[in-house]
């Protein structure tokens, strides 16, 4: 009997992701898309949803960061044993790449919920035999190699995931495209449900548009261009061939480039961004588009801490299953809602201090910042004025910095390497740190451990954002640029505070810097500060609201029931 067989029996979701982040040993994620599809299956699993998650294998993962003396980013690779965690099946798939045949397994992974529901998670894999070196390689590296190693990776998860699902018997109702990495899948299916040819005169009217469309659905992450995958139609006719006719591809995804997220619109029937004000920047970018916005959340059992585990448990039984009953927070005695924080901040202090000379202590005030490199990320918008931040944070504040830049980032590496400078800079007056190879254990005793969670971006260029959420889980508060989801989730000084201008006013481009940075340090040094030092019981009724504000409302269960509801059952 097939492993699978008892998961086949009615018609699926189908949710397609290049990169799903479940676990550390399995390094099948590069960041914050990858841990939302993590997050995205956990919650279908406790919801008993009819799901299954198709994904690549990444063998040799994304990479595991070192970082020498001077900051300088080493990537080395992160290789795995899938053997040691999953099982194959019997049945195999093929696609056709430069006109050779290129063999694909599926391993089977089960996400299994708290109440012993499960999902089942295809990681489509190429180091067969049967293939050559090269296509052994394909489904290596997470976002690796040029345009031609991504560009099959594609056509791998698209087609061949489609045909995959098809090979074990999978019945399909709708297909979840997360980002345009899977958009080929819509081209396998124009071809399974094309019309036959003797029953129309216009060859453009072959392909079946519309019950096509009818089972599709696609979400966009990002609100930057470079951020849609565009290829070549040179290159597309040199991997692909004659699959599928460029003339039709053309009005499908683009005239002068092959835009994988234009694909995925035209052949969906609904389509969503992450954020409210994200849904407006991508109406921006794709106008004549009907696009809708389910805010992002995370999973509130794999994003909090034990200690408030145990709390919450104590005070909110059954808050894993029903975020919602987060609004009772209020249940929570003061005491031992300070108190299991502290158990949290006890155990990440405890760390940092293993792995450094830095000796940071439990009562000051900590900052943490987490997430990938990258410069409009504005790592160092704390440190504008270095100065003025001596003089307000000398032996107020420490600071946690962890996050890794892409490989390609050249600026992201930079960023890492100026932090290393002013940890060295600030010795003696703030303490520094910096934990490299950022994973998702990592992240949860930062984002649990710290007393405010900094976030800098350049607006409006966060989509959503999630490890503030993480953070709310914990009861630390958000000091953020109003972005993403921090739109939605923001009271000022009820639930964190903003830095900078309300979402509508950007300002000049070589001004905003230093607007957010004074804006910053005037909050950090005449409200923070004091608040977290003198008025603790203010500071506790804001960790009780990110709580009881935030937590209860970014979750993924609360997502995955707008995802059911809007767009699966359409």
């Amino acid at each position: 009997m097939s492993i699978l067989s008892e998961y086949i029996t009615e018609p699926k979701i189908a949710y397609f992701s290049m990169e799903i982040g479940l676990r550390d040993d399995m390094p099948t994620y590069s960041g914050g898309l990858g841990i939302l599809a993590g997050d995205t299956v956990k919650s279908a699993a406790d919801l008993n949803l009819p799901f299954v998650a198709v994904t690549l294998i990444s063998r040799k993962g994304f990479f595991k960061q070192d970082i020498n003396k001077k900051g300088c980013q080493i990537e080395l690779p992160a290789e795995w044993e899938p053997s040691m965690l999953m099982n194959t099946a019997t049945e195999k798939a093929t696609v056709m790449i430069e006109g050779r045949p290129v063999y694909i397994q599926a391993w089977i992974y089960f996400v299994e919920s708290l109440r012993g529901w499960k999902v089942p998670v295809i990681f489509l894999d190429t180091d067969l035999p049967e293939n050559s070196p090269e296509d052994r390689g394909l489904t290596d590296y997470l976002y690796g190699g040029d345009k031609s190693y991504r560009i099959k990776q594609e056509v791998i998860l698209g087609i061949g995931g489609v045909r995959m699902l098809n090979k074990l018997g999978f019945q399909i109702k709708k297909y979840h495209m997360n980002e345009g990495h899977a958009a080929f899948l819509i081209l396998e299916l124009l071809q399974e449900y094309k019309k036959d040819i003797e029953e129309v005169w216009d060859e453009s009217y072959i392909w079946d548009y519309e019950t096509v469309k009818e089972l599709c659905v696609f979400t966009t992450h990002t609100p930057v261009e470079s951020g849609h995958d565009k290829f070549s139609y040179d290159l597309y006719n040199e991997v692909i061939g004659d699959y599928f006719p460029e003339k039709i591809l053309r009005k499908l995804a683009g005239e002068e480039y092959l835009n994988m997220t234009l694909l995925g619109f035209n052949l969906s029937q609904y389509i969503n961004g992450v954020a409210k004000k994200h849904r407006m920047i991508s109406q921006g970018m794709f106008p004549g588009y009907l696009i809708n916005a389910i805010t992002n959340g995370v999973h509130s059992f794999t994003w909090t801490s034990e200690s408030f585990k145990k709390i919450y448990d104590k005070y909110l039984p059954g808050w894993a299953n029903e975020p919602e009953i987060f609004v009772r927070v209020g249940v929570i005695p003061d005491k031992e809602l300070w108190a299991s924080h502290m158990e949290a901040k006890k155990k990440l202090i405890d760390y940092i201090n293993s792995l450094s000379d830095v000796d940071m202590d439990y009562d000051t005030l900590t900052i943490g910042y987490a997430r990938r490199m990258t410069t409009y990320k504005r790592a160092d918008l704390l440190f504008t004025d270095p100065d003025r931040l001596k003089n307000i944070g000398t032996g107020k504040i420490q600071i946690v910095y962890s996050g890794k830049a892409h490989p390609k980032d050249t600026e992201g590496k930079k960023m890492i390497e100026k932090i290393f400078s002013l940890i060295q800079k600030f010795k003696g007056k703030i303490k520094i740190t910096f934990i490299k190879n950022y994973n998702m254990e990592t992240a949860l005793k930062i984002i649990s451990g710290v007393d405010v969670w900094l976030n800098t971006p350049l607006k409006p260029l966060e989509a959503s954002g999630t490890s503030g959420m993480k953070a709310a889980h914990n009861g630390v508060v958000n000091f953020s640029v109003l972005d993403g989801w921090w739109i939605e989730g923001h009271i000022e000084g009820f639930t964190g505070w903003s830095i900078g201008s309300a979402p509508a006013q950007i300002g000049p481009e070589n001004n905003i810097n230093k607007i957010d940075a004074n804006d910053l340090y005037e909050k950090l040094e005449n409200i923070i500060i004091p608040t977290y030092y003198q008025n603790r019981t203010t500071w506790i009724r804001m960790m009780q609201n990110a709580i009881g504000k935030n937590a209860y409302y970014f979750n993924s269960h609360r997502m995955m029931r707008r995802y059911v509801t809007e767009a699966y059952i359409r």
